[in-house]
């Protein structure tokens, strides 16, 4: 699976003009499921995000987990994190098939629910608008 991680102190998404997710202080993520994608990488990610110490503590440094802080997670699937960028024309070959990506997205969001988190959505492939104020600006793209 792939995802971008943007540490921020609000964010949401709106589809049709209802907002779907919103969320205060934590992490906005953009998540993909990719073509051979299986629960064992959705659970990896999930566990990894929400241990991973990139809030700042009462000395400034990033030593504090989405969870020590409170924080939440607005999960919105994304598939075109799985591009091919060769050529001026991008594909997307290397995404899941719709069906398992989206099977991926939600039982990702289940887990990051059983790690402790708040979690609100999008609407897995919707057009949806996103809004979010990235904190630092902190960013961070992974692959497992």
């Amino acid at each position: 699976m792939r995802a971008v991680l943007q540490r921020v102190s609000r964010a949401s998404v709106t589809v049709d003009g209802n907002v779907t997710g919103e969320i205060g202080p934590g992490l906005m993520i953009l998540i993909c499921a990719m073509e051979g994608d299986s629960d064992a990488q959705a659970d990896q990610l999930a566990t990894k995000i929400a241990k991973m110490r990139i809030f700042k503590d009462a000395a400034g440094k990033m030593n504090l987990s989405v969870r020590d802080i409170g924080g939440a997670a607005l999960v919105v699937s994304q598939f075109t994190l799985a591009a091919d960028l060769r050529g001026n024309r991008h594909g997307f070959s290397t995404a899941a098939k719709p069906e398992e990506g989206k099977r991926l997205y939600e039982y990702f969001s289940e887990r990051l629910r059983a790690e402790g988190l708040p979690v609100e959505n999008g609407i897995f492939g919707a057009d949806m608008d996103v809004s979010l104020n990235n904190d630092g600006p902190v960013t961070i793209w992974m692959d497992v």
